[in-house]
């Protein structure tokens, strides 16, 4: 516990260097920049549908309050929770997995250092945060229809990158979810409703304003490197064992694997 919530600071500590606060702050025009070249990459391909999918829920205020919680809720429980069933259930596979969070995590770092992106959300706000851009009609949707907290707070704002919006962690984190579990859940309904899970996160991060779809897309990308990396660091810190590698993925707590 110790050892995740200490990563955890270094990293918040590390990505909030960069973007809208911090010893390394980048400008709003160049997070305005990016997400202009986002929006016309998604044009090229004819997938720039974000804001007419938040459009047609604007009307919905409860439906957008849900998405607002669960945006700022399951991210940390439903992660926090997949981890300690794996830690007391399934240890061996438990150390592959944390490390591939961890790999994960730490090369989104990369991606918000160099890439600031100002998130749908912010696109027509006034400075310092938002682009000022009035062509596009994105709503704030935590600021309007609000949620169990306010991660918009001006405090929050301060003390936040508000620009870490390339990759996804929200979608890599939810489908690391759903690639740890699935495999060791026994009923057919529980590993439909794991893997529902990052379908409904790519929705969520959407519908909210918080992300394009292609910062899902890379997060995506992000989350499978971390887990080559991990792959790759768990046959070199057991080169002998290889009952240890092979079966990480399915033997339970106490079950002997030789």
């Amino acid at each position: 516990m110790i050892f995740v919530l200490a990563f955890y600071l270094v990293y918040a500590r590390i990505r909030n260097q960069f973007g809208s606060n911090g010893f390394f702050a980048a400008s709003s025009t160049a997070a305005a920049d990016n997400a202009r070249r986002v929006i016309d990459f998604e044009k090229k391909l004819g997938l720039f549908f974000e804001e007419r999918l938040q459009a047609v829920f604007l009307d919905w205020d409860w439906f957008l309050w849900f998405w607002n919680v669960f945006y700022g809720s399951l991210h940390f429980v439903v992660t926090i929770g997949v981890g300690i069933f794996l830690y007391r259930k399934f240890p061996f596979r438990f150390i592959r997995y944390r490390t591939a969070l961890a790999n994960t995590t730490a090369l989104a770092l990369i991606g918000f250092s160099i890439f600031p992106l100002m998130p749908p959300r912010l696109l027509a706000s006034p400075p310092p945060y938002g682009g000022s851009m009035t062509e596009y009609s994105f709503i704030d949707t935590l600021s309007v229809y609000g949620g169990l907290w306010s991660f918009d707070s001006g405090t929050l704002q301060a003390i936040s990158n508000q620009w870490a919006a390339m990759p996804s962690l929200h979608l890599a984190w939810a489908a690391w979810c759903s690639v740890a579990l699935a495999p060791v859940l026994r009923s057919l309904w529980s590993r439909w409703l794991i893997w529902l899970y990052p379908v409904a996160t790519s929705f969520g991060i959407v519908v909210t304003g918080n992300h394009y779809w292609i910062d899902g897309a890379v997060g995506l990308g992000v989350l499978f490197a971390g887990m080559l990396c991990a792959n790759w660091l768990m046959r070199f810190r057991y080169p002998d064992d290889g009952a240890i590698n092979r079966s990480a993925d399915s033997v339970p707590c106490g079950a002997d694997i030789r």
